[in-house]
């Protein structure tokens, strides 16, 4: 079968399981792709134009515009925005707006011809169509369910991006020294990218020095790396909309200080062990508490947490070092289709926030990132003083606040058995 021949063949499968987890007797489904967005006083330009994860995940196409509709009694119809002559113009148009489609201008009649049915509205809502919000949700739902598990296709692509990535991060490390200037890591490392094969940038690179490397999104500035600081890296490359999702933690001199190695064992200890639970049929609570027990281990050995590492963890205590989940789903974009499952609930109140609730499955690809970081604003915040009172050594941590952060994060595949680390050729160190 041809490399066209399988991406029907997979658009054709997802369809197909779409149609049959909804059962829908008499509503219909629009999923729409979205427009281009402006940019605010610029003049004409816009953002550079993604489809919605939903209607690439089902039709393959990037192009705007573009509705995918399903009628249960009839099928599948993509209508699609035919290249404008100002479009040739100014870019040239876009080769996958010629593949078979029926012109979008067709959709009003052929919503005509079903008035009075119920429409729900995926990805991009349709603007002058009125839909279902109650019937929406449970149909995104069901299609996340479906879109969770990767197919080859889907796992070619993110291996794609995942060999971009680590060509990025080769070329970037011999560069990680003192006096060079955050934003030309990032530069290099995006350009590299790009020479090797990723489209763009799956999300906006982190570059974090010293002190930055404690802020979890650290954007890259004119910072110079001072001699002894840690450098963290969190960036990936993006194939054919599928993404890499990466952070490495680097000793600007060369080597670790005792105390930066070990946190940074602590932090790969952690990676390890959460790696090992990302098995069919745990729970992803689960794999976020085996890293925080690590951590709470680890701090308490320290002597920066007091107490039993079960106790900590119960409480919480370890979450002000370890201050977010232990990842999220990656694929079709950074953030793929994690959700809390259906029927569960959780606290307004909850820290960390973790990005989804639900069992792994075969098939699913997760991000693994624990980290440790000391945060000013954290350490300093009088109701985590109250809450956490005498489990932690607060004159200790705010010794600690120009430290910075360590975080290491692979991609890993669940299986039917062990976890394959797609990203474990990207070095992450001692």
């Amino acid at each position: 079968m041809t490399v066209d021949g399988r991406i029907t063949a997979q658009l054709e499968r997802r369809r197909r399981l779409a149609a049959d987890r909804w059962e829908l007797d008499d509503a219909v489904v629009l999923v729409g792709a979205g427009l281009p967005v402006p940019i605010p006083g610029r003049g004409d330009p816009t953002y550079p134009f993604r489809a919605h994860s939903e209607y690439l995940y089902l039709t393959d196409r990037e192009r705007p515009g573009g509705v995918l509709a399903f009628d249960p009694s009839a099928g599948w119809v993509d209508f699609v925005a035919p290249i404008s002559r100002d479009e040739r113009l100014w870019a040239g148009g876009n080769p996958e707006a010629l593949d078979a489609g029926t012109p979008v201008d067709e959709l009003e009649p052929w919503l005509g011809a079903r008035s009075g049915r119920p429409i729900a509205c995926l990805g991009v809502p349709v603007p002058g169509v009125t839909f279902d919000d109650a019937l929406t949700s449970p149909l995104r739902s069901g299609l996340n369910e479906i879109r969770r598990g990767k197919d080859d296709v889907e796992l070619e692509r993110m291996r794609r991006a995942e060999a971009a990535t680590r060509a990025g991060f080769a070329a970037v490390v011999p560069l990680v020294r003192p006096g060079v200037a955050e934003r030309e890591l990032q530069i290099e490392l995006e350009a590299s990218f790009l020479r090797n094969g990723a489209d763009t940038l799956a999300f906006d690179t982190i570059v974090g020095s010293g002190p930055n490397a404690a802020v979890l999104h650290a954007v890259p500035t004119s910072r110079v790396v001072g001699d002894g600081e840690l450098v963290l890296i969190d960036a990936g490359g993006e194939y054919r909309g599928y993404a890499s999702d990466v952070t490495r933690t680097y000793p600007a001199s060369g080597a670790l200080t005792p105390e930066q190695k070990t946190i940074y064992d602590i932090v790969r200890h952690a990676l390890d062990v959460a790696i090992a639970r990302c098995t069919a049929g745990t729970e992803w609570v689960d794999v976020h508490r085996a890293a925080a027990l690590v951590i709470a281990e680890g701090l308490a050995d320290l002597g920066l947490l007091r107490g039993d590492p079960e106790s900590l963890v119960e409480r919480g205590a370890q979450s002000l070092f370890f201050p977010h989940g232990i990842g999220h789903m990656v694929g079709l974009g950074v953030r793929d289709a994690g959700e809390v499952l259906p029927g569960r609930t959780r606290s307004d109140n909850e820290f960390p926030r973790l990005r989804m609730d639900l069992p792994l499955r075969p098939r699913y690809v997760v991000t693994v990132e624990p980290g440790i970081y000391f945060v000013a604003a954290l350490i300093h915040d009088r109701e985590f003083r109250e809450r956490y009172g005498d489990a932690i050594a607060w004159d200790r941590a705010e010794r600690m606040v120009d430290f910075g952060g360590v975080r290491i994060e692979h991609n890993v595949l669940v299986t039917e058995g062990e976890p394959e680390v797609l990203t474990e050729q990207i070095a992450v160190g001692d």
